[in-house]
C-alpha cells in the first residue's frame, strides 16, 4: 500500500521560514510528477509547486521566489522550502505524487495534509 506522509508544518511569523517534507513509501516501481497543493478554509485546493522526475519545477505565481521545491529520487522523498512567509500562506499544505505501484498503473496519491500557520 503506497502512503505520503508530510512533516514539518507548524507556525510562524510573517517573514519566517519552514521547511515541508513529504515521504512516500510502499512497493514502488515509479514516481513521476511530485507537488505540494494548499488549501486555505473556504478555498478551493490549489497547486503551490510541483516539480518532474527529471527535476523541472513549476510554481504559481504567488510563491515564485519564495518558495522552492525540490526532491530526492533516491529516498523517495519531496521538499517545499518556504521563505518570507506571509500571513495569506496559512493554509493546509497537501503533498501529491503520481505513483506507479507494483501491479498497477500510475495515479496519483496525496498526503494527510500538514497545517501551517502565517501570523502577522
Amino acid at each position: 500500500q503506497v502512503q505520503l506522509v508530510e512533516y514539518g508544518g507548524g507556525s510562524v511569523q510573517a517573514g519566517g521560514s519552514l521547511t515541508l517534507s513529504c515521504a512516500a513509501s510502499g512497493i514502488i516501481r515509479t514516481i513521476n510528477a511530485m507537488g505540494w497543493y494548499r488549501q486555505a478554509p473556504g478555498n478551493e485546493r490549489e497547486l503551490v509547486a510541483s516539480i518532474s522526475s527529471g527535476g523541472s519545477t513549476n510554481y504559481a505565481d504567488f510563491v515564485k521566489g519564495r518558495f522552492t521545491i525540490s526532491r530526492d529520487n533516491a529516498k523517495k522523498m519531496v521538499y517545499l522550502q518556504m521563505k518570507s512567509l506571509k500571513p495569506e500562506d496559512t493554509a493546509v499544505y497537501f503533498c501529491n505524487a503520481d505513483i506507479m505501484a507494483i501491479g498497477t498503473v500510475v495515479r496519483p496519491y496525496w498526503g494527510q495534509g500538514t497545517q501551517v500557520t502565517v501570523s502577522s
